[in-house]
């Protein structure tokens, strides 16, 4: 389980076909072999990693699956990831409980200047909509984010000046494909709903 508050932008250093090494600030010595780490919002597993000038270097498999439901087929080396470190226990749990498996892919439409802060405004699988709730909570590229305002398919967020700066957030622009894991409770509400009808 992860919280949504990314620790690291880390860089994909190098891909051999769904094979993926990220460099990472993170020391080497902390991560263990078979740790989850969310890269872009993407639960993945390390299976190597190597100490690196200023942290460390970590190597993840990609499935299909994953490929198929997210936008790291589109990845290339030197692109920046935002990373977080699975949760332990007893840590505090400043974003909301994401699980880092990618419901689908949404499309960024438009980012714009409110204040100090940025609007931008995405469009998700229509499917998927109804899952999403103004004041609710949504993951993009692993960043727990709240909803301000929602209509049809189209939702937007705000993004504060600290979190522009501790993420790739401030290099995405109109078109960007981001990344999307709907609310855990409002996918088992749902569910539940289904049952009983």
């Amino acid at each position: 389980m992860f919280t949504g508050i990314i620790t690291d932008v880390g860089t994909l250093a190098a891909r051999r076909g769904a094979e993926f090494t990220i460099g990472s600030s993170y020391e080497a010595a902390g991560i263990a072999l078979g740790a989850s780490i969310a890269c872009d919002g993407c639960c993945l597993t390390v299976t190597s990693v190597s100490p690196a000038d200023g942290g460390s270097l970590f190597t993840v498999h990609v499935s299909n699956e994953t490929l198929s439901k997210t936008t790291l087929g589109s990845w290339q080396e030197g692109q920046a990831i935002n990373l977080e470190r699975a949760l332990k226990a007893g840590e505090e749990l400043g974003g909301h409980m994401v699980s880092g498996h990618v419901d689908a892919v949404a499309e960024l439409l438009s980012v714009d200047i409110d204040g100090e802060s940025r609007r931008l405004v995405f469009r998700a699988p229509s499917e998927l909509a109804c899952y999403i709730a103004p004041k609710g909570s949504v993951v993009l590229n692993g960043t727990s984010l709240t909803v301000n305002e929602l209509e049809d398919d189209l939702f937007g967020v705000n993004l504060i000046p600290h979190s522009l700066t501790v993420t790739n957030w401030g290099a995405k622009k109109p078109g960007d494909k981001i990344n999307l894991e709907i609310d855990l409770v409002a996918r088992y509400v749902a569910r539940v709903m289904e049952s009983a009808t």
